[in-house]
């Protein structure tokens, strides 16, 4: 089998978020297999896909991500890999369909080589700010909302970008906040450098300790910011140390997503 390393959300290697892709041609292998080949990548999430037969099917590929800890939900930045992969070794064209845990999700690639992903729109709900999250942040938190079931986040407000960039976070504590953990938000200084909100995101109990570009997390942040700004399209920077950028699109119950890919190694899986 083939494994590639793919850096999503950035045109250019060693930025973005990097995720491990494996195709299959057939069947999934055990559960068990997956997981210990995604702790042995040891990424964010490593993204498992293979194609779907038959003219009943309401999706072209079966899509799976797993962290080095466990297999979850829905995740951005790998699926964007996945098309990636499949576009560059011209396994599809157009628009791929995925089957994954979340729904049918799609990516459509474009001329410029980037690639817009149709994910389903977070259900933001108000939340009480958890004891002491402040303390554990490191930062004074505006507002707070829940993300629902598919991503499991406590999604934060701050003050400004410096309070953003400047979070050292008790990630261990973190972890008692949410089912995943926290997004960190806050709007841009200057939105002439290209980007309109900033964010950084905290998985501690998926065992991600800092995510550096999160697709998922952007699903509840384009509803959150286009409600703020009174826009549907937006640009979204995530200020982690790779740094990567998130064009979002809110269209109701969906939030397109879009950013390029670079595939920075390629092997093979010889266990």
């Amino acid at each position: 089998m083939r494994i590639r390393i793919v850096d999503a959300f950035t045109d250019r290697p060693f930025a973005g978020n990097p995720a491990g892709v494996v195709l299959f041609d057939g069947a999934f292998p055990e559960d068990d297999r997956l997981q210990k080949i995604a702790a042995e990548v040891n990424l964010s999430e490593t993204a498992f896909a293979r194609p779907l037969t038959g003219a009943s099917q309401d999706a072209d590929w079966a899509l799976r991500w797993f962290t080095p800890l466990t297999e979850v939900d829905m995740c951005g930045h790998a699926t964007l890999a996945t098309a990636h992969v499949l576009h560059a070794t011209g396994a599809a064209t157009g628009t791929v369909r995925f089957a994954a845990r979340c729904g049918v999700l799609t990516a459509t690639a474009h001329e410029d080589g980037s690639i817009t992903l149709d994910f389903p729109t977070a259900p933001l709900t108000p939340a009480a700010l958890p004891e002491g999250v402040a303390g554990v942040l490191g930062a004074e938190v505006r507002s707070a909302h829940d993300t629902g079931p598919h991503i499991g986040d406590l999604l934060v407000e701050l003050a400004d970008e410096k309070a953003v960039r400047a979070l050292a976070p008790d990630v261990r504590a973190l972890g008692r906040l949410s089912r995943r953990g926290v997004i960190a938000t806050a709007p841009a200084e200057d939105p002439s450098r290209g980007y309109d909100y900033v964010s950084r995101c905290f998985f501690p109990n998926v065992g991600i300790d800092e995510d550096p570009v999160t697709g998922s997390a952007h699903t509840a942040l384009a509803p959150f910011w286009s409600a703020r700004f009174g826009r549907d399209d937006l640009t979204g920077l995530q200020a982690s140390a790779r740094t990567g950028l998130v064009r979002t699109g809110l269209r109701g119950d969906r939030t397109l997503l879009t950013g390029s890919a670079v595939t920075v190694i390629e092997g093979d899986l010889l266990a």
